[in-house]
């Protein structure tokens, strides 16, 4: 492993119009004409070049963009950003990470990619998944991994990890990710962004969401700065407002105190590393110098939801194996990587038990709600361990290996899919020994992203997020 002296950091801001601004920022700076649309696009561009040779992240880069000016004051108005490549882009291929079939371009924007797009973004392309987002790395078979600006040794996280990686390095501000088992807030922990994973039904789904038995997917950013978030699910409400939720408004700061329910090991019963648990330690703390009350709480959760997961991640498998030639006319899904085929393969072998699954998952809600008595929030990790080496998640790693590893570090993020609760990783320490981030992830009641962006804004004010460039 290289030492801390010896690893490769990454970044690419320098003194171009995008500076070392956050999206909101730039945007300020767009609008009182100090830089130009055209200018930003131009250098977001050369800085997307720049970070790519070393990371990896980009899946499709265009080569002339049109800077995007919705002139009705969007909060991105010509502010440069990437979509992932799982939602629809007209004229773009979606190709899902997967070598198993030959994508072709999108006929029309996907729902959410207009509601996006409303807030004034300037697309620049489309940025790397592991397959079908399965996996929490962003790595392949037969191609490149995605790293970490951080470190280019270790993960940049997944399945937002072509994303996170961009936004960390400072090729673009901000970009689209999307969660369905902890795909924004892992990202964001590895490569110390902000990543809120927004309540089931607060920005529109897409048609794959919308068909699942149970829609764990929510669509949302990776982010330098809490305000950018904010601003981003602000615009969002702009273009579309979910009536079954309370409206959110523009979070600008801090709010009231709070009571914080904090614990440190998962409820599957995976103990936390020693930085991760110091990180939720000591962020527990600062809450209670800030003013908030703190208390430990248990999430009695049935002993059976890490594998009532994993099934139903492998029922999801099975389906797109399925359905694949929707996707493209040479799917094959022997050509699906080893995640994606040990998922399915360990489906099928227990496929009767499905309906058991499904309903113990969404039974899941009660558990969640019960340890929210009394509280407003629930701090823990994002992660049980710190950002793994490139290969520790490889999909060559033998599938009982892998799946064994993926359970003892993604131990506490899929409960939100399930349940459809919001909740936001927020970086609260660096690793003693090579200073990599460590996230935090406070966890929500329906609705509540408001108070999930007052407490986020708090940590930002006491402790500014370090940034890679600062290191």
């Amino acid at each position: 492993m290289t030492t801390f002296e010896e690893r490769t950091r990454v970044h690419v801001f320098r003194d171009d119009a995008l500076g070392e601004h956050d999206a909101v920022g730039l945007a300020e700076a767009l609008r009182r004409g100090e830089v130009s649309a055209a200018e930003v696009a131009r250098d977001a561009a050369r800085r997307v070049r720049e970070a790519e040779e070393r990371l990896n992240a980009v899946q499709v880069h265009l080569d002339a963009p049109e800077p995007s000016v919705t002139g009705a004051g969007g909060a991105f108005d010509g502010v440069p950003t990437f979509v992932k490549d799982n939602v629809d882009y007209l004229g773009l291929p979606t190709g899902h990470g997967s070598a198993a079939f030959t994508p072709r371009a999108a006929r029309r924007h996907a729902p959410f990619a207009r509601q996006f797009l409303s807030s004034g973004v300037t697309v620049l392309g489309k940025t790397r998944l592991p397959e079908f987002g399965f996996s929490p790395t962003t790595e392949y078979e037969g191609a490149e991994p995605v790293r970490n600006p951080w470190d280019t040794d270790r993960s940049a996280g997944g399945s937002s990890g072509g994303s996170a990686a961009l936004v960390a390095a400072g090729a673009v501000p901000i970009a689209h990710a999307n969660d369905g088992g902890g795909s924004i807030r892992i990202p964001a922990a590895c490569c110390g962004l902000v990543g809120l994973k927004p309540t089931r039904g607060r920005v529109l789904a897409n048609a794959q969401s919308r068909r699942l038995p149970i829609d764990i997917v929510s669509d949302g950013v990776v982010s330098r700065s809490v305000r950018d978030t904010a601003a981003f699910l602000a615009a969002a409400e702009t273009y579309w407002r979910n009536p079954k939720l309370p409206p959110l408004g523009l979070v600008e700061g801090p709010g009231r105190p709070l009571r914080v329910g904090f614990l440190v090991d998962s409820p599957n019963g995976v103990r936390a590393d020693a930085a991760t648990r110091a990180a939720v330690t000591e962020t527990a703390a600062t809450l209670e110098r800030l003013g908030h009350t703190v208390q430990p709480v248990e999430l009695a959760i049935d002993p059976r939801f890490t594998a009532d997961f994993l099934t139903y991640w492998g029922l999801l498998s099975f389906l797109i194996g399925a359905t694949g030639r929707t996707l493209g006319g040479d799917f094959d899904r022997r050509r699906m990587d080893g995640l994606s085929r040990g998922l399915r393969e360990t489906y099928l072998r227990d496929w009767q038990g499905t309906p058991g699954v499904l309903r113990r998952l969404r039974r899941t809600s009660r558990a969640y709600a019960a340890a929210f008595r009394g509280l407003d929030l629930i701090l823990s990790p994002v992660l049980a361990h710190t950002t793994p080496p490139i290969g520790h998640l490889s999909p060559l790693v033998p599938y009982p290996v892998l799946i064994e590893r993926i359970i003892a570090y993604v131990a506490y993020t899929p409960l939100n899919n399930v349940v459809g609760t919001p909740s936001i990783s927020v970086p609260a320490a660096r690793t003693t020994e090579d200073g990599l981030p460590i996230g935090v992830m406070f966890s929500g009641r329906p609705g509540s992203e408001r108070t999930l962006l007052e407490v986020a804004f708090a940590l930002e004010a006491d402790r500014p997020f370090r940034r890679v460039q600062d290191v």
